[in-house]
């Protein structure tokens, strides 16, 4: 299993959802049309895949941290931030089918795995805790 920086706490979900496509890239410059296709796609795609891994119900009301580790489908480096905004879509996706508000996650952070070719992306979520941080999101 993919190492995360919670190693050691037991996620609330824990799931892999696929590979963001390059067309959901901010540097890709494409027609807007184009690109809302590819959200709209990956945004269903998520959530199907989600709904389907059967994950176990979110305690409601609680605050949640959300831990993203990229596991490239090649060797090639990739950019974290940029990564993370192709991955806007999926999350929304994702979250959708879990029903709960993206707005609970009151801290992210995200890696990419160096070790590990696979082409998906490892989706944790913890209960967040007040001593994890100071409030701001760790991206």
């Amino acid at each position: 299993m993919i190492g995360s920086i919670m190693d050691g706490m037991t996620p609330i979900v824990d799931i892999q959802l696929p590979w963001p496509p390059r067309e959901l890239s901010p540097n890709a410059r494409l027609h807007w049309a184009m690109v809302y296709r590819a959200k709209a796609k990956y945004r269903d795609h998520c959530w199907a895949l989600t709904r389907d891994q059967n994950p176990p119900a979110v305690p409601p009301s609680i605050p949640l941290q959300l831990d993203l580790t990229f596991v490239p489908p090649d060797r090639r480096s990739y950019d974290s931030d940029n990564l993370l905004a192709r991955m806007k879509a999926g999350i929304d996706g994702m979250a959708d089918a879990l029903m709960i508000d993206d707005k609970r996650f009151r801290k992210s952070s995200s890696s990419v795995s160096a070790d590990s070719v696979g082409g998906f992306v490892q989706v944790r979520i913890y209960p967040f805790s007040q001593g994890d941080s100071d409030g701001k999101k760790d991206l």
